[in-house]
């Protein structure tokens, strides 16, 4: 793998981590099943992997947001289960159980790695899902080597649509001072409003924290050529969010609808870039993946 380029640690302090520790614990928690924790060895360095579920379903791999970790991710798909088994790796430089660097993102170095990640488990073709950075790679990966996905699914994904950086960053600019210099409740829910499709007790204090524990990534994903897009040949669920402030979900929607040859797409209403954390929304999540897997 000689595309990876490595920076520094990726918080601000030993205490940053800490803190991010207890709340992947606390996030692991909430997950309402069996899990065991595995490493791999990589060529990126030492990869941690949660798997959930009974190892006798089929295997279903599963990539986490920026600046969360396999923990946050399972708790809200761990209905997912009853019918798979799930490998979530932790995306290096994106997760305290991670790989403490993260990848240029101008090189093929996070898609490498997570080839080493389905090699470790034997698997030639794939059932594959990303969320938000972890989208971002998996159509990366499944561009790259279409014949090794099966089945892909991208919930608001990263590298496909991109609204304005700076529009963005004016409007949560005030509530992110606001939160900063007056870190309260009311502030929090002010800031967190634009990520959120609803208050939940532990995301937003979660990410309260991380907006002060993580060093800010310098760069963001680039999007995805027409050509890498037609280049995704196997069956594909897009789900994006209408009122997602990063990636908009009725661009997002039609660009994959004219790109994608074998596409269905769900365009989540009154939702923002952090889907619905609701036991309503777990399940319809959880039939809607599972009758599109199989």
């Amino acid at each position: 793998m000689e595309s990876i380029k490595v920076g520094k640690d990726i918080f601000n302090d030993q205490q940053a981590r800490k803190r991010q520790e207890d709340w992947y614990e606390r996030f692991l928690d909430r997950a309402k099943c069996e899990v065991e924790s595995q490493t791999i060895s990589t060529s990126g360095g030492e990869s941690h992997v949660l798997l959930a579920g009974d190892d006798s379903n089929p295997p279903l791999f599963c990539l986490h947001a920026m600046l969360t970790g396999s923990a946050h991710l399972l708790s809200e798909i761990w209905p997912l289960t009853d019918h798979y088994h799930l490998i979530l790796p932790d995306i290096p430089g994106h997760s305290v159980k991670g790989i403490p660097h993260r990848f240029s993102y101008k090189t093929d170095a996070y898609t490498d790695w997570f080839l080493e990640i389905v090699s470790h488990f034997e698997a030639e073709k794939i059932r594959l899902m990303g969320v938000s950075l972890g989208g971002f790679i998996a159509h990366r990966f499944a561009s790259k080597w279409p014949e090794r996905v099966e089945r892909l699914v991208l919930i608001v994904p990263a590298g496909i649509v991109q609204a304005s950086v700076v529009k963005g960053m004016m409007r949560m600019m005030v509530p992110m001072l606001r939160y900063r210099f007056n870190p309260n409740e009311e502030n929090l829910k002010r800031l967190t409003g634009f990520l959120l499709s609803n208050w939940d007790d532990d995301w937003g204090p979660f990410l309260g924290d991380s907006m002060h524990d993580f060093i800010t990534p310098k760069s963001i994903p680039p999007l995805a050529s027409d050509e890498d897009l037609q280049n995704l040949r196997m069956p594909a669920l897009v789900i994006a969010a209408d009122q997602d402030i990063s990636f908009p979900g009725e661009p997002m929607v039609k660009r994959v609808q004219n790109l994608v040859p074998n596409v269905e797409t769900e365009l989540m209403n009154d939702t923002r870039h952090s889907p619905p954390t609701t036991p309503e929304f777990r399940t319809w999540l959880s039939d809607r993946l599972v009758k599109f897997f199989g």
